[in-house]
């Protein structure tokens, strides 16, 4: 792992975050930056000037509550406004937000909160008591009125929590600061193949690098307006779409999740332009009512002009990303023809490397391992939060990304996925690895040893089964095996985490070294029955 460095000059020397906003809201103090379009409760519009006052009144707040600089402050939210208010607060005042999946667990929470040291909480009401029991060491906790525009159900909050309105301070407490764009911004904990998620370590030079290469990629312009439903915890919204509008002063409409059956009717309400998409998204909407007409000029995906794209008459673009890449290493043209199915050829703002596995470059048509190689703490994430062995693993010997993903060069320059790592699931848009489900499940006595794989599912692209190796097999196992596993899959791990299979057996194929043979499971849950 190289060490981080920040270039002499760099394209945010002496800008970060809160400058972002405040230009915009300096040359366009009307126009709307967000539009909050919930499922239940009224919609609300806030300019650039509203928002940017706002988020300087919560980092007031947090100052008041004894936030510092560096600090970090867990953001345990479903889409809302307040993430949103949430994240550029910290930001504003060089405090660290931490986004966490809203499917979380009491055990992920517990982890995340304490490996991030983080001193307070944001949260909803659904979670209120999740999060104050999970993060015990917190100085506060506030509570948002309601769980992304519907009203609460549960009008009790956990003892010394505040409401999310009580933030609100005096924005003249919080003047810009000096701008340090190696400061850390945001932790994203992401899925890798090891026993618990890494802290991704973004700068606030990387959230800028977000923002403008993201905005180039997508032909982003100021009269754009960006349908946002993906998870703000995770960088296709954080990055791709957010981050992107606020670079060329776009307009955000955010919604809590997303919906089929609204998609089309809200995208003519505010004249949408831009998405981001998911397989799973494009599927879902191949089975409503398509508008005779629609204001969007492109949408982003996995891949390049699916077939799907004659259906809805929209150009789509494919694009590979990572948290730890910010942004996309490898992208389609917005302009230029794309060939289909593919993710797009490498991004001019990285070092794209495809090896064999002898370390050689591949040749077209080869299928190799994908690195990325760019500058810590500007193109690439700063570090993995207090793993630096973690960290030097994810890099080889010439500075490159070692990404876990593999993918096939051909003949045109074009680049198409090929695989990943096999201990990685694709579960509906988030990654599981099954080292984390395979830890939860050898907690229920009686199991030798288990494996997860994933099985293809038509609408999530993958779910976790389980193997599970008892002696005698599913006769000499205790009657209600599955059932304690269920239970205890359903407290330590998140619902998309959860095996859809539990296959009891008394053998498990073995390949060299006796590992287990997780290619024979994954062809034998594939097998017709």
């Amino acid at each position: 792992m190289p060490a981080l460095r920040s270039p002499l000059v760099h394209p945010f020397a002496n800008f970060d975050v809160p400058r972002l906003l405040a230009v915009h809201v300096a040359a366009r103090p009307d126009h709307p930056f967000l539009i909050w379009e919930p499922f239940e409760g009224v919609s609300k519009i806030w300019s650039y000037r509203a928002f940017a006052h706002e988020v300087a009144q919560v980092a007031a707040g947090l100052k008041k509550r004894g936030v510092k600089t560096g600090e970090s402050v867990l953001i345990h939210l479903d889409n809302c406004p307040e993430s949103l208010i949430a994240w550029y607060a910290c930001a504003h005042l060089g405090a660290v937000a931490v986004t966490t999946n809203a499917r979380s667990v009491e055990d992920d929470l517990v982890y995340f909160s304490e490996h991030a040291s983080v001193v307070g909480a944001i949260t909803q009401p659904r979670f209120a008591d999740l999060v104050a029991a999970s993060c015990k060491h917190i100085k506060w906790l506030a509570v948002t009125e309601t769980d992304n525009g519907a009203a609460s159900e549960d009008a009790n909050r956990p003892p010394k929590s505040e409401n999310f309105a009580a933030l609100y301070g005096n924005e003249a407490d919080v003047p810009l600061r000096p701008a340090d764009p190696m400061l850390p911004v945001g932790v994203q904990y992401t899925s890798g193949t090891t026993s618990r998620p890494k802290g991704v370590v973004w700068t606030h030079a990387n959230a800028l690098w977000g923002a403008k290469i993201c905005a180039m990629h997508e032909d982003l312009r100021p009269s754009d307006v960006h349908l946002t439903y993906l998870p703000l915890f995770h960088t296709n919204a954080q990055s791709y779409s957010v981050l992107a509008a606020l670079w060329v002063g776009a307009t955000i409409v955010l919604q809590p999740r997303f919906s089929a059956s609204r998609f089309w009717d809200i995208s003519a309400k505010h004249g949408c332009t831009w998405t981001s998409m998911v397989p799973f998204c494009v599927r879902a909407l191949m089975g409503q009512e398509k508008p005779k007409s629609h204001s969007y000029r492109l949408w982003g995906n996995g891949i390049s002009a699916p077939p799907t794209d004659a259906h809805f008459g929209v150009k789509t673009i494919g694009w590979w990303g990572m948290t730890e890449t910010i942004t996309h290493g490898i992208v389609g043209d917005v302009h230029l023809p794309n060939t289909p199915m593919t993710i797009g050829k490498p991004a001019t703002s990285y070092e794209i490397a495809i090896l064999r596995d002898d370390g050689t470059p591949v040749d077209p048509g080869e299928t190799g391992e994908l690195l990325v190689r760019g500058v810590p703490g500007l193109s690439l994430f700063k570090e993995y939060l207090n793993n630096p062995e973690a960290t030097a693993k994810s890099f080889d010997d010439q500075g490159y990304f070692i990404t876990g993903d593999r993918v096939t060069l051909l003949e045109d320059g074009f680049i198409a996925f090929a695989d990943r790592d096999k201990d990685m699931l694709k579960v509906g848009g988030e990654n599981v690895a099954a080292s984390e489900i395979e830890r939860v499940v050898m907690t229920v006595p009686g199991i030798q040893e288990c494996a997860v794989v994933a099985k293809r599912d038509p609408m999530l692209d993958e779910v976790p089964v389980v193997f599970v190796l008892v002696p005698g097999g599913e006769t000499a196992a205790a009657s209600d095996l599955k059932q304690q596993i269920d239970a205890a899959c359903a407290k330590g791990l998140a619902d998309f985490k959860r095996p859809r299979e539990i296959r009891i057996v008394d053998a498990l194929p073995r390949s060299t070294l006796e590992k287990i043979a997780k290619a024979e499971l994954r062809r034998i849950v594939e097998e017709v029955k």
